[in-house]
């Protein structure tokens, strides 16, 4: 949510003669209101007590660096603008803080504070503060979400999706590659649904045998068949008044397939071998890294059931499409596993940061997940370098972009414009990904060979 009064400002700043300058020159707009602070922990306590509207940080502090700093503050503040300010030109570590989410990189010289102030006033105009407390209605989703991780527009439309699908019994299909995290977004709908309290039961229907598939769903009598030797209660059962979650349902049988439009239409199932028909109260959701509706088009699903099913469709996106979260997710995964493991946490170095914002992630967050653990054991001392990092392909991501005319300046067009188009339009992203000037870009769109959709 955002407050009212004026414009807050922390300058996290170690020098005073230097933040001095800085709270001088912006205090100069008498709508701001300014804040220097000397350390990164005096930041964090701060925001604790009196959340800014942005933060500029100095990348060398005495008790952190701006790198472990900003991860920190974005975790509390997942939508405030953060402004790093250097005293050197690194341009590998400029480009991993603008790809992990910052908002702008600055090198400590006499145009710094007049830089400063411009980037304050495009960010003003861009993001108005409220003049009232508004409620964000996805925060009570992804802020207290611990097992969905990022702040990315892609996976603010997800969270978005999960608070709508929550409100209601509709069914809800998702879709999405290996890895992408299907099953938590199930979990998600449920645990944020009137069924929390509820069971909540997941099938994967790709591990299931053909020929116990019926048994395991819809239970069976006992002598229904050698070797039932008492009733068992199929999975639909166990989840009543809760939630099913039926993952990879692509894979089902099509013989299995009419049975369950059948028990979807009628609520109601008969076990195999019996004849007593069960009332059915669920909430089904169901998942596949395969396009349904492509199945349905070739024959191996049914084209009803499909529609049945389809309910309100959640689609999921790859971590490549997502670089804003790659960083926020590794260092919640190294956190997790050093807890888990009783180790100190290392860091990310710099080159180590760089590699994996330049890796595509075939294996979504699952890979990512794999890699940092790794990653820790393999580490020696307190840092993460790009060794220690054992991807299985290659880090470069390959653009498929066909030129649109013969020249090389419309293929750089296309180029930045299917970059925009895959960030949501975010410039300073794109430029960092194509190591760009963000005025190349702004000059393109005022021009009018770019605009932004």
């Amino acid at each position: 949510m955002k407050e009212s009064g004026p414009y807050r400002i922390f300058i996290v700043e170690d020098d005073p003669w230097y933040g001095e300058v800085l709270k001088y020159h912006l205090s100069l707009n008498p709508d701001y209101e300014l804040h220097r602070i000397a350390t990164g922990e005096e930041c964090l306590n701060q925001i604790a007590l009196n959340p800014p509207h942005l933060i500029t940080i100095n990348y060398s502090l005495p008790d952190t660096d701006g790198a472990q700093l900003f991860a920190r503050i974005r975790e509390r503040l997942p939508h405030t603008p953060v402004i790093v300010i250097s005293e050197q030109q690194d341009v590998e570590t400029a480009v991993a803080l603008l790809q992990a989410g910052v908002h702008d990189y600055f090198v400590k010289d006499h145009r710094t504070k007049d830089l400063l102030w411009k980037a304050i006033l495009k960010i003003r105009e861009e993001q108005p503060v409220r003049s009232e407390v508004v409620p964000d209605p996805l925060d009570s989703v992804s802020a207290d979400c611990p097992l969905i991780i990022g702040n990315s527009p892609a996976i603010r439309k997800v969270f978005a999706l999960i608070a709508k699908s929550a409100r209601t019994n509709i069914n809800v299909s998702i879709t999405g590659e290996t890895g992408t995290g299907k099953e938590l977004v199930a979990r998600a709908i449920h645990d944020y649904s009137d069924r929390c309290k509820r069971p909540f039961v997941a099938v994967n229907m790709a591990a299931i045998p053909r020929e116990l598939a019926e048994s395991e769903l819809f239970g069976h009598e006992k002598g229904a068949f050698t070797g039932a030797t008492s009733r068992k209660i199929g999975r639909f059962e166990e989840a009543n008044k809760g939630t099913l979650f039926l993952d990879e349902i692509a894979e089902m049988d099509p013989s299995l397939q009419n049975k369950l439009l059948r028990v979807l239409q009628e609520r109601e199932l008969v076990r195999v071998g019996g004849t007593e028909r069960v009332g059915l109260d669920i909430r089904l959701v169901v998942a596949s890294h395969k396009n349904l509706l492509e199945e349905v088009r070739q024959g191996r699903f049914r084209e009803d059931l499909y529609y049945r099913l389809m309910g309100l469709p959640i689609a999921l996106p790859p971590l490549r499409d997502r670089p804003e979260d790659i960083m926020l997710l590794a260092r919640h995964f190294l956190e997790a596993f050093c807890h888990e493991n009783r180790m100190t946490p290392p860091t990310f170095a710099p080159p180590a940061t760089e590699k994996l914002l330049r890796y595509g992630f075939p294996g979504n967050v699952r890979e990512l997940r794999a890699l940092v653990q790794m990653a820790a054991v393999m580490a020696e001392g307190h840092t993460i370098g790009p060794d220690d990092l054992l991807m299985t392909t290659s880090p470069v991501t390959h653009l498929s972009v066909e030129p649109e005319g013969g020249t090389l300046r419309q293929y750089m067009i296309q180029i930045i414009r299917s970059h925009l188009k895959r960030y949501d339009n975010n410039v300073v992203l794109v430029a960092a990904k194509l190591d760009i000037g963000k005025s190349t870009i702004y000059k393109m769109i005022q021009n009018n060979e770019l605009s932004l959709i």
